[in-house]
């Protein structure tokens, strides 16, 4: 027979392992399956220099595996699996992974985290975190007098080349249209920031690596000539959006028309009762390692409330 859990966690980045981490430590023991990303985003980030603890910046990966070591220290266990079923529509829930186990639990925390969309450019993968981002908050900073590419139309790129400018030299906004999709207020700031210059009708069809190993150019090609031209670069950022991973609950957890799970304000709590969810997949404003933390650990203490409310 298949053992019932207390809490079962889907998802390892900084939302899943703080909420195994305080689960542990509230003798819940938690189950934790990684997921198809082990870590999360934090995986494809180089260098981490804004996360309290670590004055001297930490490795992205190196964090993540002290996240792991520490959720384990306390009793967590941990399974590289991925999720690829569930049923919610009674207690106890079943998750079934893509190996064929079956988890049953009480309480499910769903941190599955969010994927930044990309260009699908074959060079774009292999050059994340070696001058491809997708969060200038994380990597502004390594981009001092640097010139660099922000890809996107929206709010959100406006508000990264807007950021970006504190590091960079110069900052260029590379649109497909005539027109910026953003907000009025957001797209006075881009264009009358003096270090942004805006390339309408432009996309980004290649990321070159002349020295291999780190972006020294790109190929932008006009969308209505299809003239092609290369220039030098030394970043590319791309704020065409994030997709969270949450197909698996798609019509049984309440989302937003993007597909971020909608939670109780100012808890994790989402429609089903004992489920949760924290971290990249329910927050589509912060999206930063450090909140992701702090709502896991707000998922693992509404869990234990909620387990000791039913057993009385």
């Amino acid at each position: 027979m298949t053992s019932i859990h207390k809490t079962l966690i889907l998802g390892s980045g900084p939302a899943g392992y703080t909420a195994a981490i305080y689960a542990a430590r509230a003798n819940l023991a938690p189950v934790l399956l990684t997921g198809r990303q082990p870590g999360g985003q934090l995986t494809i980030t180089s260098e981490v220099e804004n996360y309290p603890g670590f004055p001297e910046g930490v490795m992205g990966p190196e964090m993540m595996e002290k996240f792991r070591e520490q959720a384990a220290r306390f009793g967590t266990q941990i399974h590289d699996e991925v999720g690829v079923t569930v049923d919610l529509s009674k207690r106890p829930f079943t998750v079934t992974t893509e190996g064929g186990a079956t988890f049953q639990s009480e309480t499910l925390i769903v941190s599955t985290g969010a994927s930044a969309l990309y260009l699908g450019l074959p060079n774009e993968k292999a050059l994340q975190g070696r001058g491809v981002s997708a969060c200038a908050t994380c990597d502004g900073f390594f981009f001092k007098n640097k010139v660099v590419y922000v890809v996107g139309g929206g709010d959100s790129a406006c508000e990264e080349a807007n950021f970006l400018t504190k590091y960079a030299s110069k900052v260029f906004l590379v649109v497909r249209r005539d027109a910026l999709r953003a907000s009025k207020i957001m797209q006075d700031r881009a264009l009358k920031n003096p270090k942004i210059e805006v390339l309408w009708h432009q996309n980004v069809t290649d990321v070159l690596d002349v020295s291999k190993g780190k972006v020294t150019g790109l190929e932008l090609t006009h969308t209505l000539t299809g003239e092609k031209k290369v220039v030098p670069a030394d970043g590319l950022f791309l704020a065409i959006g994030h997709k969270p991973n949450t197909e698996l609950f798609q019509g049984v957890l309440t989302m937003d028309d993007k597909g971020y799970i909608q939670t109780v304000p100012g808890k994790t709590a989402t429609n089903l009762p004992g489920v949760f969810a924290a971290g990249d997949c329910q927050d589509s404003y912060y999206r930063q390692a450090v909140t992701a933390a702090g709502s896991g650990c707000m998922a693992a203490i509404e869990v234990e409330r909620w387990l000791e409310n039913q057993h009385h």
